[in-house]
């Protein structure tokens, strides 16, 4: 194997550490190191939202253990999850901790770097596409625009405990200022807040796109408008794990979902009528 295609990085004579993005549900959307890295696993801790066709690129003779992490929900904590990734290293274990979406973005990849570089583990990171890439893009629509938007923010909408959460009402006046798409991941839960707060800032008819399971073939969707946010969502009975886009270019998904040939194939969930 040449250094180029080398996806893992060595920790001790046999261990190895590699973090790789599942990207955001439908298995096609895998890259090609992914792939790689995945097969070359002998263990592999993976999270809830990974697809199980992803899992048909293990080798038969991997370990496969599901750690949970789904927000909202109960689930392995972080703490158990690096304490089996450190030991199935010194145990000379080729190890994927298999994410969704992409490591370094919600991902809490940040975290298990920083922990294992403090036990001596070096890892490697496989990006993944992250959903708040492929919820907007499944309907047709950029994230930035010439036009419409200069430049993207990924938030969150759930802060981690005992956090000082997202100064929502300066990121809606810095949205509009600098003309930004916000793309809030996990914030179903806190919408009546978001939409609030995101009202001192922004106008109320800003278009607002909110995308379940995205890129999977149970995706669904709804286009609404800022005022119209939580209402919108309790009306379609929308959850998470879903994408909540706001700005401008959302327009193109009205625009795109209006024309008759894609009619035929809309989305699940029909346009809002305050669009």
């Amino acid at each position: 194997m040449s250094p180029n295609d080398s996806h893992l990085t060595k920790t001790s004579a046999m261990g190895t550490c590699t973090l790789v993005g599942a990207g955001p549900g439908d298995p096609d959307l895998l890259t090609l190191k992914a792939v790689k890295a995945i097969r070359a696993a002998t263990v592999l801790l993976v999270d809830d939202l990974v697809n199980e066709e992803v899992l048909k690129h293990a080798s038969p003779s991997a370990r496969i253990v599901h750690v949970g992490k789904r927000g909202g929900c109960k689930s392995t904590s972080q703490a158990f999850i690096e304490k089996l990734m450190i030991n199935a290293v010194h145990e000379g274990e080729n190890v994927v901790r298999l994410k969704g979406g992409d490591p370094f973005i919600f991902g809490r990849g940040g975290e298990e770097v920083e922990h294992l570089r403090e036990v001596g583990i070096e890892l490697n990171v496989v990006n993944g596409i992250t959903s708040g890439l492929a919820a907007l893009t499944s309907l047709g629509a950029p994230l930035t625009h010439r036009e419409h938007a200069h430049g993207v923010v990924f938030v969150t909408g759930h802060a981690k405990p005992g956090d000082q959460s997202t100064d929502w009402r300066q990121l809606a006046a810095t949205a509009r200022d600098a003309k930004l798409t916000l793309v809030i991941y996990m914030g179903v839960t806190g919408a009546d807040m978001i939409q609030s707060e995101l009202l001192t800032g922004l106008p109320a008819d800003t278009p607002v796109a909110i995308i379940e399971n995205a890129s999977l073939p149970h995706q669904r969707q709804a286009l609404t408008q800022l005022s119209e946010l939580t209402l919108t969502l309790q009306e379609t009975g929308l959850k998470s794990p879903s994408i909540l886009v706001v700005g401008d270019v959302v327009q193109t998904c009205a625009q795109i979902f209006q024309t008759p040939q894609i009619l035929q194939t809309a989305p699940t969930l029909p346009l809002h009528a305050n669009m």
